[in-house]
């Protein structure tokens, strides 16, 4: 019912700055808690970012605390992370997630999310 599209990837120098974008199509896109994972090469998916269905909660893992920003603009219909001081750790295939019918009440596991988008590849030189 949720199709998600990632946009905004590419290459960044460390220290510098992107944004993500996840567009949303669906009936009930203000109903689903969203969130942001990430996988690097040879590395299990990794939790980044989510937020509560108005935006107004949020949740960051510790790696990127204080550098990334979720946020979310339900009348567009999108999502967004904005990172900020990006380091080569950074650099992963970022995925956006939609909740689905069932929720645990933790954003942090990827199982409770069950709509994805095909990811959009964000890479830090150094």
């Amino acid at each position: 019912q949720v199709q998600l599209v990632e946009s905004g990837g590419g290459l960044v120098q460390t220290g510098g700055s992107l944004r993500l974008s996840c567009e949303a199509s669906g009936r009930t896109f203000s109903s689903n808690r969203m969130a942001w994972f990430r996988q690097a090469p040879g590395k299990e998916r990794e939790f980044v970012a989510a937020c509560s269905r108005s935006g107004g909660i949020t949740y960051y893992a510790d790696s990127v605390k204080g550098r990334f920003t979720i946020s979310r603009d339900n009348a567009k219909n999108t999502v967004y992370l904005q990172m900020n001081s990006l380091k080569p750790e950074d650099t992963a295939v970022y995925y956006c997630a939609a909740q689905g019918e069932y929720w645990s009440g933790s954003y942090y596991d990827a199982w409770n999310y069950a709509y994805w988008g095909q990811g959009t590849q964000v890479t830090v030189s150094s």
